[in-house]
């Protein structure tokens, strides 16, 4: 491993860096945004049967605001009971943009990786290059350095490409998954609120 970072040449560290980086980013949110963690089966159902029982008590909304993202947008509908669909509804709405952005964390980092690793690539590809330039004079060229300008070309844009495509990868994954939980909050934050008016009537 050491002999290919020493032949890929400096441009090498920054992709490294990125991969790192990326490879964390994918592990907290392959961690983060698990089902069990985001949207807990019958949550709403739970809180409905405790609000009928017990009413909107503290212990519950601390609970739910600390259990689940889900259990967050819940808390501010059950904290506006009294008040009207309209307003239940606003404060939902509310509630569910800042669980968006959290749920959100660090993707835009690793869509950025994805788009600038091929670039970082390209760099390198482009110092190896100029490696292979200056390696050549009017009496012959220097084998050593004209293997190593190629060896920096061709590694660094391999690695580019290897970093870029499991980002994208992950990155469209983490989206498409962050997307279908919105949507189920939403409906379940709308099941709430039918629920609640209806129950007043």
């Amino acid at each position: 491993m050491l002999a290919l970072i020493q032949a890929a040449g400096w441009p090498i560290w920054p992709l490294i860096i990125a991969s790192v980086l990326a490879l964390a980013i994918i592990f907290e949110r392959a961690y983060s945004l698990r089902r069990t963690i985001v949207i807990p089966t019958n949550l709403l159902e739970q809180v409905l049967s405790n609000l009928r029982q017990h009413g909107p008590n503290p212990d519950l909304l601390r609970a739910l605001s600390e259990g689940s993202p889900l259990g967050r947008v819940l808390v501010a509908g059950i904290r506006n009971v009294g008040n009207s669909r309209d307003l239940m509804k606003e404060s939902l709405e509310e509630a569910g943009r800042a669980v968006a952005h959290d749920l959100e964390r660090y993707l835009m980092t690793l869509g950025t990786i994805a788009s600038v690793a091929p670039l970082m690539g390209l760099l390198g590809t482009v110092v190896g290059m100029v490696e292979i330039f200056g390696s050549q004079s009017p009496t012959g060229g220097n084998p050593a350095a004209l293997a190593h300008g190629i060896s920096v070309a061709l590694y660094n844009t391999a690695f580019g490409l290897i970093v870029a495509i499991p980002s994208m990868i992950f990155y469209r994954f983490f989206r498409g998954r962050v997307d279908a939980f919105l949507v189920e909050m939403e409906q379940q934050a709308v099941r709430l609120v039918d629920m609640i008016h209806s129950e007043r009537k």
